[in-house]
């Protein structure tokens, strides 16, 4: 219950939608069945779901889906692994979920299984899938095995999605775990794939800016800053923005639900945000600063004339908006002022 209520609540869902939720999560007949494939990774994104309590692997794989591969937590190797992997392709056609993890190398020589390039197998099982979820930096973006000179021409997996072939990224060094099980869950209520936005990420769960959530936002408004790590102000959890932070221009749920069951999150911990969820992950200094979307906090302005368009405004109406918009437009100026404007040095 837990689970699906902060399933329910990360894909912006009703709290009555919970119910619901769960009827379908525990619908024994709703299992999805997944096939799992790993490319160019570290298997941090698989290690993420691994760690995750609430739910547990073991009910993830025994209660949600029907998992049929995955390299990781199987059992068997070898050639009863392509076995088997090829029974559960021909068995669930056109029904399976596949799962990718990893960049995809167009350099044949390299990430072979079974004989097969890698580009082989994924195109083999995405071909057959109902839909595919790329998971993590790696599978959708190509992560640090596409950075230059990209020595094994990796890719991520929508540069060879079949056509036509529905898709969802979940980007994240590693992702949230509950993204995925959030979309897992989407798909056995409504038997469809939640809103996406232009890059295919969920709306739910990429649809906001971390900048706009962060815990440190206040800090960023007030111009209170950290200007090195172990310093004074990096003590009272200043904002991060001269370190490099790319909350400002991330689009992710990272600030609202939490890793490791809700108990940290990099910011939190005084690391700048890296922009794992974005394409700009590995390809810009770690220490450069970020284009803020918002320099500066919403200003509420009230109305003249509360009764309608057309209304001409009191003198002291006049005066009072005159007063706010001042107020307004000159905390923008400051704030615009704290921030930099292509400095030589990224950290002043």
């Amino acid at each position: 219950m837990k689970a699906v209520t902060t399933a329910t609540a990360a894909m912006g869902l009703p709290v009555a939608m919970s119910e619901k939720v769960l009827a379908a999560a525990e619908n024994p007949d709703n299992r999805p069945p997944v096939i799992w494939l790993h490319f160019q990774e570290c298997t941090g994104c698989s290690e993420a779901l691994l760690r995750a309590n609430h739910p547990g692997i073991a009910e993830v794989v025994l209660e949600l889906i029907n998992l049929e591969y995955q390299e990781t937590l199987m059992a068997g190797a070898g050639h009863q692994a392509e076995a088997s992997l090829e029974e559960a392709i021909k068995k669930y056609a056109g029904k399976y979920i596949l799962v990718v993890e990893g960049s995809i190398p167009k350099f044949e020589q390299c990430c072979m299984i079974g004989g097969k390039t890698a580009l082989e197998s994924f195109k083999h099982a995405a071909e057959n899938a109902f839909c595919v979820v790329n998971l993590g930096a790696c599978a959708t973006f190509g992560g640090i095995c596409a950075v230059d000179p990209n020595p094994t021409q990796a890719f991520g997996a929508p540069e060879f999605m079949p056509e036509g072939k529905p898709y969802v990224n979940l980007p994240g060094c590693p992702p949230n775990p509950y993204n995925l099980l959030s979309v897992i869950l989407y798909f056995l209520t409504f038997n469809a794939l939640p809103e996406l936005d232009a890059q295919n990420r969920p709306l739910f769960a990429y649809g906001r800016l971390i900048h706009e959530h962060c815990e440190r936002r206040p800090h960023f408004d007030a111009g209170r800053f950290v200007r090195a790590f172990g310093s004074e102000e990096h003590r009272l959890g200043y904002c991060l923005y001269h370190m490099g932070c790319k909350g400002p221009e991330t689009y992710a749920n990272c600030s609202i639900i939490h890793f490791n069951d809700g108990a940290a999150w990099p910011i939190g911990t005084g690391c700048p945000c890296i922009g794992c969820t974005e394409d700009i992950l590995f390809k810009d200094s770690i220490y450069s600063l970020a284009t803020v979307a918002q320099p500066t906090p919403n200003a509420n302005v009230p109305t003249a004339s509360p009764e309608g368009l057309g209304k001409s405004a009191t003198p002291t109406q006049t005066a009072f908006v005159g007063a706010a918009v001042g107020l307004a437009v000159g905390a923008g100026v400051m704030y615009a002022a704290k921030l930099p404007k292509e400095p030589e040095d990224e950290n002043q």
